[in-house]
């Protein structure tokens, strides 16, 4: 059986990296569709509730131009950050990995920003009065058509957040699963950076300050696995990164019309 395997490696050019595949992919591959599976019926729930209370509900329409264009620019961050992954993935196959290297740098560029303009439009509407009774206490007490919807329609506030806190968590993951892959330990001091600088220039008072944690919690898992099993990352693991960072596009594609544009008032 050893002689088998390593004759078959010996003709395949690639010592080592036979596995038998399962429907025609290789496990890394099936995992990870597995994990879009299950992690679409966490979407999907969320979409349903959102969906659900939209219908029974006096729903309000609290997004006007200004979100609108903001919420459009984040799409074309998305959409441009497809393209990209693409393009890493078609160098990795060449293993070109310069380009690879480059293509993921561009795509963990458009991540962040759909992220950073995904943060200024929360500021914005909870600046507004557009909050969570979780959400730290404003100095001064928001008036207003957001802060009217706040209290009189709590499930828009509640569905609206909720929703689309958990896909920019998600987006945050996929630029930190991106640099490790891109960049693997060299990648650490970034987020450790990152984290800190976050942590001081983020007032306390500011939702926000809870959320960079997310970075100090992917910086200690990627320390985790890369100082326990380092490696080279291959053209296989790109396009499983891939498909993750694609299935985090395809979600915001259903959040954006249903979100934004069925709840937009055109003033």
């Amino acid at each position: 059986m050893a002689d088998a395997t390593l004759s078959h490696d010996a003709v395949h050019g690639l010592p080592g990296a036979y596995e038998a595949p399962l429907f025609g992919a290789y496990s890394k591959k099936v995992g990870m569709w597995l994990f879009l599976a299950s992690d679409s019926l966490t979407f999907g729930a969320l979409l349903f509730a959102f969906s659900y209370n939209r219908i029974y509900t006096a729903w309000p329409t609290p997004f006007h131009v200004q979100s609108i264009i903001n919420s459009t620019i984040m799409t074309g961050c998305l959409l441009s950050s497809s393209l990209t992954m693409v393009m890493a993935v078609f160098a990795a196959q060449r293993s070109d990995r310069t380009w690879t290297r480059y293509w993921l740098l561009a795509t963990m560029a458009f991540g962040t920003a759909f992220i950073v303009l995904h943060g200024m439009e929360w500021s914005k509407l909870i600046g507004e009065g557009l909050t969570l009774p979780v959400f730290p206490k404003p100095v001064h007490a928001a008036v207003g058509e957001l802060a009217d919807i706040s209290k009189n329609t709590p499930q828009f506030s509640a569905t609206f957040f909720g929703l689309t806190a958990m896909h920019m968590l998600h987006v945050t993951i996929g630029v930190m699963y991106l640099g490790v892959i891109a960049f693997r330990k060299w990648f650490l001091p970034v987020l450790g950076v990152l984290w800190i600088a976050g942590y001081v220039l983020i007032p306390s008072d500011n939702v926000f300050h809870y959320g960079i944690h997310a970075l100090l919690i992917g910086l200690i898992v990627a320390t985790v696995i890369l100082f326990l099993k380092p490696k080279d990352y291959d053209a296989q693991d790109v396009e499983v990164s891939g498909l993750y960072w694609h299935f985090v596009d395809l979600v915001w594609m259903f959040i954006f019309p249903l979100v934004y544009l069925l709840s937009t008032k055109i003033t």
